[in-house]
């Protein structure tokens, strides 16, 4: 099973904090010109006597520097969603402000500019808070799920959905654990949870999921089920095999050649082979069976081995024919 890996938001504070405030990014804005990003009301009161960025020295604009710049909405977003608490604490500053000081309030700013924006209209969860979600299960893909509703089953359909809270740092996992506690699941089936057509991973929270698809919290966060057949996994090791077996993988007749090359397993009356001085025509004949040729595995029987004596510069030797 797949494992997250927790990272410090420290470790990340190099790509999140303004360098002339040294604070996380508000109203991030990047130079055209070199991409470094600042506070908004950082660069735009740096550049008003300066012509440089003033991370690389490269010039901004000749004459007009606040031209070359511009709002990243995109790494505002991943800043207000990394920093817990970061959007409800610039909201509440900007709130404060204008109510002190009414004159200042800009008449064609949004509603963000005026503080008046909350974390669940800008979409930004926190660990504790709590989702609302539906679980159903999951019959198909839209395609045959819309020929279900032609033919009259929605009702069908409406009475299988069920509503949850849950805390926004709960994992799909738990999720399925809970599914499979409450509808009694053997352990040989597995629950995998969807959003719409798509299985999730196992380690994904539901902070992450509203992160990813769009659910934009108009609604329970739409979730779906089902479940099916565990897969197996199959065993690379060798069974374990009585004793006395041949567990090397070699053929019964290797290890009949094998016995046979052993002194051990070879016939009484082979062990006893007819010395230089006995005749070898008057000689019992030595038999052996089940040997094999020039190592191979050769199961048939030779032919019985018959001594010959031989003379050969004067010595007498006796030679299997």
């Amino acid at each position: 099973m797949h494992r997250t890996t927790r990272i410090k938001i420290t470790e990340l504070n190099p790509h999140l904090m303004c360098a002339l405030c040294g604070g996380y990014f508000i109203d991030a804005t990047t130079i055209v010109e070199c991409l470094h990003s600042f506070c908004k009301t950082c660069i735009v009161r740096y550049l008003e006597t300066n012509k440089y960025c003033p991370m690389c020295d490269v010039q901004v604009h000749k004459t007009r520097p606040l031209l070359s710049i511009r709002s990243d909405k995109t790494l505002q977003d991943i800043v207000y969603k990394l920093v817990p608490g970061l959007f409800k604490d610039e909201m509440k500053r900007r709130r404060d402000f204008y109510a002190a000081y009414p004159v200042a309030e800009v008449p064609n700013g949004s509603n963000e500019d005026r503080g008046e924006v909350s974390e669940q209209d800008k979409g930004n969860l926190t660990d504790d808070e709590i989702v609302s979600l539906s679980i159903e299960f999951y019959e198909g893909s839209r395609e045959e799920k819309k020929g279900s509703v032609e033919n009259g089953d929605l009702e069908k359909e409406k009475n299988g959905l069920r509503f949850l809270r849950c805390p926004a740092a709960m994992t799909v996992m738990h999720l399925a654990k809970f599914l499979r506690n409450k509808m009694d699941v053997p352990s040989k089936y597995k629950v995998e949870v969807l959003y719409e057509d798509e299985p999730l991973k196992e380690y994904y929270t539901l902070m992450d999921i509203a992160y990813i698809y769009p659910w934009r919290r108009n609604g329970p966060l739409p979730l779906k089920y089902r479940v099916q057949p565990a897969c197996k996994r199959l065993k690379l090791s060798q069974p374990i095999t009585p004793e006395g077996t041949n567990t090397s993988g070699a053929s019964e007749c290797e290890s009949v050649s094998d016995k046979a090359h052993s002194p051990a397993t070879l016939p009484a009356t082979s062990s006893s082979l007819p010395s230089p001085g006995t005749p070898s025509h008057g000689s019992p004949s030595s038999t052996g069976t089940g040997t094999a040729l020039n190592g191979s595995s050769n199961c048939h029987p030779l032919p019985a081995a018959r001594c010959r004596k031989a003379t050969v510069n004067g010595s007498t030797a006796s030679a299997l024919t």
